[in-house]
């Protein structure tokens, strides 16, 4: 049975709206326990892949609590995080007033609002990242048009998100995982098994790593990448925007 969360099309934005405003305040803690930690990592290969320098302007879309937009920031650039979920923007506003930054990193601050209409002016910036956001989208095609709008000629965008893996036995055991094991995340931490049951239903309606490596090009990016992690069970998406 497919989790209360989603819903595919125009009415899915209210429902993953829900979701997190469930999950916003054990998000982090979940995360460690059904990774075994390792989104750490694999966060931290996107930024290193990210190759900002400092004084540059970073998009961090979809960024939740703010993991990756306070990584970004460290590296020295000028970093917006943008999410339309008002509980998870609030528990990054706590990381950030809780824990500053060290010196040299450049200035971050948080911004609620659509991905599909984001509120800045074309090419503004000189990365843009989205890890575990696009997957939830309404429109995936529209928001990487949204993601491209606001990325200067020659700059890098960067996808991590979860993938599907090419060797089918492997898939078949990491989509057996979804199904039966994460569920029990969202039933013990948040009460509801379908907040974390809704990871499954809505990876098998993503185009996934090779979807979205196809969907570049036909933006016109140039250095399409596809790395994948963990055997394909996550993966992430470079380019640069020509």
């Amino acid at each position: 049975m497919a989790s209360k969360f989603f819903v595919p099309g125009p009415e899915r934005a209210p429902k993953v709206e829900d979701l997190f405003a469930t999950i916003a305040p054990r998000y982090d803690v979940i995360n460690d326990l059904q990774s075994f930690g390792m989104h750490r990592l694999w966060k931290g290969r996107m930024v290193e892949a990210a190759r900002l320098r400092p004084g540059e302007q970073a998009l961090d879309v979809c960024c939740g609590t703010g993991d990756v937009t306070f990584r970004l920031a460290r590296t020295g650039a000028d970093t917006v995080g943008f999410d339309f979920s008002h509980a998870m923007l609030a528990v990054a506003a706590q990381r950030a007033a809780q824990i500053p930054l060290p010196s040299g990193s450049g200035t971050v601050r948080f911004q609620q609002g659509d991905a599909l209409d984001l509120p800045f002016v074309d090419r503004s910036f000189d990365v843009v990242t989205i890890s575990y956001g696009l997957r939830n989208l309404a429109d995936f095609h529209r928001g990487l048009r949204e993601l491209t709008r606001v990325l200067r000629p020659g700059g890098r965008l960067l996808v991590l998100d979860f993938g599907k893996p090419d060797f089918l036995p492997w898939r078949w055991v990491y989509f057996q995982y979804l199904e039966r094991i994460c569920p029990l995340f969202g039933k013990v931490f948040c009460g509801d098994g379908d907040t974390h049951g809704y990871i499954l239903d809505s990876l098998k309606a993503y185009p996934a790593q090779h979807g979205v490596d196809s969907a570049l090009r036909e933006l016109g990016y140039v250095e399409t990448r596809i790395q994948t992690l963990l055997g394909g069970t996550m993966t992430l998406n470079t380019a640069r925007r020509r």
